[in-house]
C-alpha cells in the first residue's frame, strides 16, 4: 500500500446537489453515517452532517423536502489526493487531528480516507521485528 487510493474506503456515502435535506437526513439517520458528501457531476461541492440539518434546516423553519442540498452543504475542510502517499496522508490527518477526509481525483470525490482505518493498514504492512 503505497497511495491513498489503495486504502480508502471507495464507497462514501453520496447525495447529489439536487437532492433535499430530507434525504440527506434519511442517510444519516443511520448510526454508522457521520457525513453525506454532495456531489454535482461526480465533483465534491460539500458535506452535510447532522450538525448542518439543525443549524441549516431545522433551526430556520426551512421545509426539509424542498430543501436542495447545494444551498445547505458545507464546503469541506480539507480533501485529499488520490495518489498522495499513504504516509504522508497519514501525517496530515494526524496533524489537523482530523477523522475523515474526501479523497478527490482531479476535483471528483473517489473515496473516504479514515485515519483509524489507515492506521491499522500501516500497523498491517509494517515487517515483523526480529528478535536479537
Amino acid at each position: 500500500m503505497t497511495v491513498v487510493r489503495e486504502a480508502m474506503i471507495t464507497d462514501p456515502r453520496v447525495c447529489n446537489a439536487d437532492a433535499t435535506a430530507q434525504e440527506a437526513g434519511e442517510a444519516l439517520a443511520r448510526p454508522e453515517v457521520r457525513a453525506v458528501f454532495v456531489c454535482d457531476d461526480g465533483r465534491l461541492v460539500g458535506v452535510v452532517t447532522r450538525k448542518t440539518l439543525v443549524r441549516e434546516v431545522v433551526a430556520t423553519g426551512r421545509d426539509p423536502g424542498a430543501t436542495p442540498l447545494a444551498e445547505i452543504a458545507e464546503e469541506p475542510h480539507w480533501t485529499i489526493e488520490a495518489d498522495m502517499p499513504v504516509e504522508q496522508a497519514f501525517h496530515f490527518l494526524e496533524e489537523h487531528d482530523a477523522e475523515r477526509v474526501p479523497v478527490v481525483d482531479n476535483g471528483r470525490l473517489v473515496g473516504v480516507l479514515s485515519r483509524e482505518l489507515l492506521q491499522r493498514r500501516l500497523a498491517e504492512d509494517e515487517e515483523p521485528q526480529q528478535q536479537v
